[in-house]
């Protein structure tokens, strides 16, 4: 037999084979594999016409599992088919000795099996397979747990009382009351699963402004999914949420070297060419790490020679943005390490942060947190509720910021690809301890703030390789690159793996993509030929190479560059470009 027909509730507890969908012919259904390692494939099968097929990947072994209900002081079997190098089979929460077996070489199908007896107290267990680390895919098939079931397991009653909160352009808050036995709840919209919660709420995002959407609610568990709840209908307001909505639609960002000096050379603020959409001022740095409090002064002429007086830079800001462009105020960079761990230095980072908008007469705000500036503390999980001080004191002070100045607030952001698609692989130091706590850090801001957020340009440059959602890694300098990590942000990803915590595409016109203007202004330079292909492929399904995008995102809203100086050293190169491309 290939696979293990679901069990009925009556039948489960007097039925000796507890997996639930041992020979993956129901997909993945009822089992769960760290950082999207698994999947189901047609061959090699041992039985049926379905197998697992799981690929290591970086400090992850492709850990697949199901929790089981079983019986206290009762001895169970575990067994199963494994092929390739390195393959694992065991079982955890036994409430006694957790037992495995394994083999390093099954060039064929191999039956791996073990037996254990449940504690006092046991009334579940987690089984599991996985492979090792720096290996090659694994295989399994018709996984096995034969032992006394434990109590019958019925399907939970269908929820009632769903409700739709104040919706916002972009997204509509639903809750509802807990149903007993539920484990999870799946949220569907206009008939269509859009996402699961494990509480009582849930919020649908990226949706589109003054747009009616219907949602119902069912309950989920190990026996079943109920039928969906009465559907509740919501409109979006209206207005394109994330203020800025005055760019144009094809917009490009660039930094400008404003407050120091590099090999690039020092460019006034009248002789950005029109070509560039957004500028931010680089950079407003902390008076200390700690601090929160924000200082920005133009280059000293010790170091700019040509650098014009302050009444002059303003005065450009006010030209540039009578031509309908769009002057920002950089807070961080490499060198600017910004945590925001308590209260005092949050409301000293609204205070300074307004200071400056106002005494240069700015447009809003670009986040550029490097280094230590964002990280998770032990215990910090889920992205869609931070405890993290540094966390959430900066999306306080964001909001704050943003109530402040109103709808035409621009906000950005220019994260590095560890703290935002790694996410998809590793979420802070992780259950066990042990990975970089700043590891996605920046999704649980992106998350809290996707509402107010004008553009995302994480930097596709500087980075190592990462996996995207075809689970395979890329690397810099390609069109390749671009496509992958740009396709994470506006498909949304499971975090860390766990389809529980689902992180939602943005809104295209929310997205641009950074990259470096020159082989000197950083590692990952990506020629304009590739920077075409890579446009292409988002935005028309065109040049798409070997990745395939999970959508055709013709809104995507343009480029970012640091830096404008870097621009100007290569003869516009970048600029240029971005100019003659043709996005029809």
């Amino acid at each position: 037999m290939g696979g293990l027909a679901a069990l009925s509730p009556a039948a489960q507890a007097a039925d000796s084979e507890l997996a639930r969908n041992g020979g993956f012919e129901a997909g993945l259904d009822g089992w769960s594999c760290t950082a999207g390692s698994g999947t189901v494939v047609s061959s090699p099968v041992h039985g049926g016409t379905k197998a697992l097929r799981a690929t290591p990947a970086g400090n992850d072994n492709a850990k697949c599992s199901q929790t089981i209900t079983v019986r206290p002081n009762s001895a169970y079997t575990l067994s199963g088919w494994v092929r390739g190098g390195y393959v694992y089979l065991g079982v955890t929460g036994t409430g006694t000795t957790d037992g495995y077996t394994w083999t390093q070489s099954a060039p064929d199908w191999q039956k791996l099996s073990t037996s254990f007896t449940t504690g006092a107290n046991t009334t579940s267990v987690t089984v599991y397979t996985h492979g090792w680390y720096g290996t090659p895919a694994y295989h399994a098939d018709d996984l096995s747990l034969h032992g006394p079931g434990g109590a019958p397991v019925e399907i939970p009653a269908t929820p009632t009382g769903l409700t739709a909160g104040s919706p916002t352009s972009t997204s509509v808050p639903l809750s509802w009351p807990a149903v007993a036995g539920a484990t999870s709840y799946r949220i569907y919209r206009g008939g269509t699963a859009v996402g699961t919660s494990t509480g009582t709420s849930y919020t649908a995002t990226g949706l589109t402004p003054s747009t009616a959407y219907s949602f119902q609610v069912s309950a989920v568990n190990s026996a079943g999914e109920s039928a969906r709840s009465t559907a509740v209908t919501a409109t979006t307001t209206s207005g394109g949420g994330g203020g800025g909505g005055e760019l144009p639609a094809r917009a490009l960002v660039g930094y400008l070297h404003a407050s120091f000096a590099n090999g690039s050379g020092y460019t006034r603020m009248a002789d950005v060419p029109d070509s560039w959409d957004v500028i931010n001022l680089a950079f407003g740095e902390p008076t200390s790490v700690t601090s929160g409090d924000i200082r920005f002064s133009l280059c000293p002429a010790t170091e700019c020679p040509n650098v014009e007086s302050p009444a002059d830079f303003k005065a450009a800001i006010k030209a540039k943005q009578a031509a309908g462009k769009k002057v920002l105020i950089s807070i961080g960079g490499q060198n600017g390490q910004v945590q925001l761990a308590t209260t005092a230095a949050r409301d000293a980072f609204v205070s300074s942060v307004s200071k400056i908008i106002d005494e240069y007469g700015l447009d809003g705000l670009d986040i550029d947190f490097e280094g230590h500036s964002l990280s998770l503390q032990n215990g910090d999980t889920d992205f869609r509720n931070p405890t993290s001080p540094v966390i959430v004191h900066l999306i306080q002070a964001v909001k704050t910021l943003k109530a402040k100045y109103g709808a035409r607030f621009v906000l950005t952001m220019a994260p590095e690809t560890f703290f935002v698609q790694l996410g998809y692989q590793y979420y802070g130091s992780g259950p066990w301890g042990g990975q970089d706590p700043r590891a996605g850090a920046y999704l649980p801001v992106i998350h809290a703030l996707r509402d107010d957020l004008t553009l995302l340009h994480v930097q596709d440059y500087n980075s190592g390789s990462i996996m995207g959602l075809d689970n395979q890694y890329h690397s810099m300098g390609g069109a390749d690159f671009h496509i992958a990590m740009t396709d994470m942000l506006l498909t949304g990803f499971p975090v860390a793996g766990n389809s529980e915590r689902f992180f939602p595409g943005l809104r295209p016109e929310q997205v641009a993509i950074g990259l470096p203007a020159s082989t000197q202004a950083g590692n990952g330079h990506t020629s304009p030929a590739e920077v075409n292909k890579a446009l292409d492929c988002l935005t028309k399904k065109q040049n798409c190479g070997t990745y395939q995008t999970h959508g055709t995102w013709s809104s995507l809203r343009g480029l970012m560059t640091w830096s404008i100086n870097w621009d100007r050293f290569n003869q516009w190169e970048f600029s240029r470009n971005f100019d003659a491309y043709n996005w029809n």
